[in-house]
């Protein structure tokens, strides 16, 4: 991957709609280079998919939370990550090392929602406490940009 790929993937992450004209005019290629780098970066798997952002705030969704989560032994089994996809309201799940095994993202629409969601987290086998913290407030997220990782 060079910098070209890494200009054309950055542009790609501001916004997916563009086209491969407007892209490849932006970094110096012509329509078809353009097509072509998007493609074989596709077919790599570094670009993973083409979706939309969208404001969970905006959809119902303002409580934000991150739970360490316990357990008896190892927690990186796939059952474990396969219960945790079941949850809808889990948007990451991480196996970490230090004093806990797991960390998960939990968007919510209420305190109760998020209490439901950490019931289930414990409904999960092997599972012996979270320790969560709720995120009062976001100064701000960020995509990764491949721009910064050459």
């Amino acid at each position: 991957m060079d910098r070209l790929d890494r200009e054309l993937l950055a542009l790609l992450q501001e916004d997916a709609t563009q086209s491969y004209a407007t892209l490849g005019k932006a970094v110096g290629l012509s329509t078809t280079a353009a097509h072509e780098r998007i493609r074989k970066l596709r077919e790599a798997g570094v670009l993973r998919r083409t979706t939309v952002e969208v404001d969970p705030v905006a959809c119902g969704c303002p409580v934000s939370a991150f739970a360490l989560v316990d357990g008896t032994a190892w927690m990186g089994e796939a059952a474990v990550g396969e219960a945790l996809a079941e949850i809808p309201e889990i948007e990451q799940a991480h196996i970490v090392a230090g004093t806990a095994s797991l960390l998960v993202k939990i968007r919510a629409a209420s305190n109760e929602q998020l209490q439901q969601v950490l019931r289930r987290i414990y409904d999960i086998d092997g599972v012996t406490g979270t320790k969560t913290l709720v995120v009062l407030e976001t100064f701000f997220e960020r995509a990764f940009d491949p721009r910064g990782h050459e």
